[in-house]
């Protein structure tokens, strides 16, 4: 599916099976102790701030904090992550014991989080479940079949064949429109099937082990399933010739086609798309946005020359993946073995109730975030962060206005769209409806089918309504924050306002450096490579002038030429090009939150804290927020999949830029951290 926005932190938040993250903390009986705004004991004094600023800041905190054998890495967002997990896990068992009424947020939590626990009959029921999947599916006798086969899959949370779903029209962002995107793979990404280096190769053959193993578990002998992963791996790997790079993506005009729906039948016939559409109960659709032309070209070829024994394997294994984290143990640990362990270097799976809160935010999210917020989340954090973003955005219109590069009628667009800009802070205004959900207590796989068909269906039936610009794309328990171009919002969940990003009680430049400069590069989203291309309204208008847009480029091509020369490992570089935007809202925000700074700490007393002046500290908080450990597997998938750079580049990188870094600690010419006038790259 299409990222719809654009979070500070793309592997942090709470949720789903494999992507999600983390939370927020309040003094009671799960209260841990709560370290100062700026450890000095988490510092490497061996190393000089101009010559490697995240070593300095965080050395010592690396060497003290191994990777724990649960995590393919350890920073900052986990620490935060655990703090939260024992007062959502309080939660749930607490809601899992009070016997709620039908449809309340405690039964939903409780019940939901009682049948992920029950191990016992998960175990014995998911052979049962299992089958079941697989003899919808091989009960089809011909391809009208298979595709509704497919459409009941997609509605449990499958992800074969392509994306299919809706979200608002980005060039009429007052109205739902259905999109088909590229999809179908079981690996992260096509590279993986492409690439022919040596780690790669190892990559295929252990997802092909994978496979295997699905299979057999499912009931084919080892000679039948080894064959059944070979004809998988060969439709996936057709997919992936025809899927654009993720660089290809980040290109919003490029991916949006609009057609009618006929259009779109006669371009990928015979994979009938109005058929798909009324299976998925969108018969009402007129016209659908094809992200992708020549990749919808393809599933119509494959769909046309697999034959439909090769189709339904294909089905079958994407429904056995969809399934295996939450099936019997032998399921389990082989889904771990390979997306945890294989491509991200995890040693040991999460404890279970780990893993089932995951499923249950990721399911009823906004009933477990009501029962959060009530036990969680302090008023008096709202009120300063709504504080810091009028700062911010007030320093973001002084910024607009002084640029050298851009013209008046550009600015003037630009100052439009910011002052435009919609804030969501902490918990949604208006609670998820989730009447008619149904959960219970003695089957965990339904309760995940339930969750996923609910958020189909209820996405579904907003075809031709006019768009809720109430809605929230990240849960309150999660420790993030995004824009959401089409919206034209920031928004900033109950579980990142909290230390190291917030800290009512630090003074100012720590919760500048931390929390503004999060405000900053999620205000700075808007006017990235790719949300620049959005207006006011959150339409995909192209509202520059175009000498000003050239400029934005080139400055553009600087920075991403900067972070491609970073070499995460020996010979794995940063894909500047997939970061842009990242880097951008990286750099931006740090300029926009350092004028912010300046401008709260008008008229105040500026006391050395720590030894440190507060433009220091700022640097500092900055850097402390990005503390991570990380596996080597873990780097290499977030460098070829991730659009946010690693750690250490996150904060050297936009720092090497800023002049008012360089004059904070006194970099000069010759150190590493150090970039000559003319190499700095200034772009907001």
């Amino acid at each position: 599916m299409k990222q719809w926005y654009y979070a500070l932190a793309l592997t942090a938040a709470l949720g789903a099976c494999q992507q999600k993250n983390e939370d927020k903390q309040q003094a009671d009986s799960t209260a841990v102790a709560v370290a100062p705004p700026i450890d000095l004991s988490n510092f490497d004094t061996t190393v000089s701030p101009c010559e490697d600023f995240f070593q300095y800041v965080n050395g010592g905190w690396i060497k003290k904090n191994p990777i724990p054998e649960t995590e393919s890495r350890w920073g900052s967002f986990n620490e935060v992550y655990e703090r939260n997990q024992k007062i959502l896990k309080e939660i749930a068992e607490k809601a899992a014991e009070a016997n709620a009424p039908k449809g309340s947020n405690e039964q939903l939590v409780g019940d939901f989080y009682a049948s992920g626990m029950d191990s016992l009959t998960i175990e014995k029921a998911a052979p049962e479940w299992v089958q079941a999947e697989l003899q919808a599916i091989e009960a089809a006798t011909g391809k009208e079949e298979l595709l509704q086969q497919w459409i009941e899959q997609k509605k449990n949370g499958s992800r074969a064949v392509l994306s299919l779903f809706v979200m608002p029209d980005e060039k009429n962002s007052e109205q739902y429109a259905i999109y088909i995107y590229q999809g179908g793979l079981g690996m992260p990404d096509r590279d993986y099937y492409l690439k022919e280096d040596e780690d790669k190769q190892k990559i295929r053959e252990a997802y092909k082990a994978y496979l295997t193993k699905l299979f057999r578990l499912s009931g084919s002998d080892e000679t039948a399933a080894k064959q059944a992963a070979e004809t998988v791996f060969g439709i996936e790997k057709a997919l992936a010739e025809a899927s654009k790079s993720r660089v290809e993506l980040r290109d919003p005009i490029a991916n949006y086609n609009k057609m009618s729906v006929e259009e779109a039948e006669a371009l990928a016939k015979p994979f009938s798309i109005k058929n798909a559409l009324t299976l998925a109960g969108a018969a009402q659709a007129k016209e659908v946005i094809v992200g992708q032309p020549n990749f919808l070209k393809a599933v119509a070829r494959l769909w046309q020359q697999t034959p439909v024994e090769d189709l339904k394997l294909y089905l079958k294994a994407h429904a056995l993946n969809n399934g295996a984290p939450y099936w019997h143990h032998e399921f389990v640990q082989a889904h771990f073995e390979f997306y945890n362990k294989t491509l991200r270097g995890q040693k040991q799976n999460k404890e279970r109730w780990k893993r089932v809160l995951a499923t249950v935010d990721d399911g009823v999210g906004e009933a477990l975030g009501q029962l959060y917020v009530q036990k969680a989340f302090p008023p008096e954090a709202k009120a300063k962060v709504m504080e810091m973003i009028d700062n911010l955005q007030y320093a973001y219109e002084q910024h607009i206005k002084d640029l050298d590069w851009m013209s008046e009628k550009t600015k003037e667009e630009a100052l439009k769209k910011l002052a435009a800009f919609k804030r969501k802070i902490g918990y949604p205004d208006k609670w998820k409806d989730y009447s008619g959900l149904e959960i219970v207590r003695n089957n965990y796989w339904q309760n995940v089918k339930n969750a996923h068909r609910f958020e189909f269906e209820r996405q579904v039936k907003r075809l031709g309504q006019p768009v809720d610009k109430t809605e929230w794309f990240m849960t309150p328990p999660t420790v993030n924050a995004y824009y959401n171009p089409p919206m034209n919002e920031i928004v900033f969940p109950a579980g990142i306002l909290q230390p190291p990003f917030f800290d009512p009680n630090a003074d100012d430049a720590v919760n500048y450096g931390g929390m503004g400069a999060v405000i900053g590069h999620e205000l700075s989203h808007g006017f990235d490579d790719q949300g620049r291309q959005y207006d006011a309204e959150g339409n995909l208008r192209d509202w520059w002038m175009p000498e000003d847009a050239e400029r934005f480029k080139e400055r553009a091509q600087a920075l991403s030429a900067q972070f491609s020369s970073y070499e995460v490992l020996p010979g794995v570089k940063v894909n500047g090009d997939l970061t842009l935007g990242e880097n951008i809202a990286d750099l931006g925000g740090l300029a926009i939150a350092y004028t912010a700074l300046q401008k709260a700490l008008e008229g105040k007393e500026r006391p050395l804290i720590d030894g440190f002046t507060p433009e220091q500290r700022f640097f500092i908080s900055w850097a402390q927020v990005w503390r991570t450990n990380a596996r080597e597997e873990y780097l290499k998938q977030q460098v070829l999949v991730d659009p946010h750079s690693p750690a250490r580049f996150r904060v050297n990188g936009p720092l090497s830029n800023l002049p008012e870094f360089h004059e904070a600690f006194g970099c000069k010419e010759g150190d590493k951290m150090y970039r000559k006038p003319e190499e700095r790259v200034k772009i907001w």
